[in-house]
């Protein structure tokens, strides 16, 4: 349903501020354009690389990390994931060989995820058909302008996705 915005927030008990025809077409293009994004870069690195997208950008967050190892929290954090799902996804990685886990020195509660050798190889395999899928449906499409516009807004939007205090219900915390 649509109809013009109230300034009044469900919330509060008010009537809820229902998106305008303008909101609505670009809400459902948004919810389009990022259901069919994921699967088509999820479907491009099964075909090519027989992992899902999940496991390719955890694989590239250890790759970037100093030596290659991250705590498991700080991989959920960065990757925006439960724990469950990230430990999930560490023992597929594990299975594969691709990833190993070790004790935290600095804290004995904690572990740690390293990219192993093999790992880094697989990733390196898998980079050039990633990048170039990631340009043909994304960059590609885009004027510069439209770039730094759409880079403005998803950072916008992550922030107030995020919430600073302890008692935020994120991801990576659950």
């Amino acid at each position: 349903m649509t109809t013009a915005s109230t300034g009044s927030d469900a919330g509060t008990g008010g009537e809820p501020r229902w998106l305008n025809e303008d909101e609505q077409r670009t809400w459902q293009a948004y919810v389009q354009a990022t259901t069919l994004l994921e699967d088509h870069l999820d479907r491009q690195l099964q075909r090519d690389s027989g992992m899902p997208h999940i496991y390719y950008a955890l694989l590239v967050h250890l790759a970037r990390a100093p030596r290659r190892r991250m705590r498991m929290t700080r991989l959920a954090m960065d990757a925006k994931i439960t724990r469950s799902r990230l430990s999930h996804a560490i023992a597929r990685l594990e299975k594969h060989g691709w990833v190993q886990r070790e004790d935290c020195p600095s804290d004995k509660r904690g572990q740690n995820a390293f990219l192993t050798d093999l790992g880094g190889e697989v990733l390196r395999q898998a980079a050039p058909g990633h990048v170039t899928a990631v340009r043909q449906v994304l960059f590609d499409r885009l004027s510069a302008e439209q770039v730094g516009q759409l880079g403005e807004i998803m950072r916008l939007l992550a922030v107030g996705l995020q919430p600073e205090g302890t008692d935020a219900d994120l991801p990576w915390r659950r």
